[in-house]
């Protein structure tokens, strides 16, 4: 396949899912908007925002990102979200050793609803965000989570001090072309035109409680 540039205005849709307060909210908006603030509100529902992101001298491609309630796990709505999904990024909080299995049940949740055309997962990084605070995941054990949980690749993150986000995405961005070079995919490549209505690195997000 030939490397993807801007007139190509083709999207790639990306899950952000995690438990709540583990900052999902917070790195979307340090990756789209290089800011950072400790109040935000809780995610109802759904929000989104896009980003064109040059992974290398030729190649960019536009990420349209889906903040997912923490809330959400349980209900019906999440097989409408994952909908023609071609990769996730799932959150956990460093700092919160429950929000570990809480990350596991996401991906469990993500793998039942969402395949590749072979049936198998689509593309999965965790992040291990608020890494700048006290850290309770030795580097051994973030590792384990990866290998063991089918995810392909982790992260440490801070979305206070900017920290992985950047890198965690182009990461994420590079397996997502080199998975549909391979035809694994059977979702549309969508034309940024025909998605949600945001300008380029834009987002719609709602103000207050606390997660970073």
């Amino acid at each position: 396949m030939a490397a993807l540039t801007n007139n190509d205005k083709i999207s790639y849709k990306v899950l952000v899912i995690g438990d709540p307060g583990v900052g999902k909210t917070s790195i979307i908006r340090r990756f789209v908007h290089n800011v950072f603030s400790s109040n935000y509100k809780t995610t109802i529902g759904v929000d989104f925002a896009l980003k064109i992101l040059p992974v290398d001298e030729n190649t960019v491609v536009h990420l349209q990102i889906w903040d997912i309630s923490g809330q959400d796990r349980y209900g019906v709505m999440t097989r409408v979200y994952y909908k023609d999904a071609h990769a996730a990024i799932i959150v956990l909080d460093s700092t919160r050793e429950r929000t570990i299995e809480g990350a596991l049940r996401w991906k469990t949740d993500l793998d039942q609803k969402v395949t590749l055309a072979d049936g198998s997962p689509v593309p999965a990084i965790l992040l291990a965000n608020k890494c700048d605070i006290d850290n309770q995941l030795g580097d051994d054990k973030l590792y384990d989570l990866e290998t063991n949980n089918g995810f392909v690749g982790s992260f440490r993150t801070s979305a206070k001090e900017s920290v992985g986000i950047e890198e965690a995405f182009k990461f994420l961005a590079n397996t997502v072309i080199s998975t549909e070079q391979g035809g694994q995919y059977d979702v549309p490549f969508l034309n940024r035109e025909g998605n949600v209505n945001l300008d380029d690195n834009s987002t719609h997000y709602k103000h207050d409680s606390k997660c970073c």
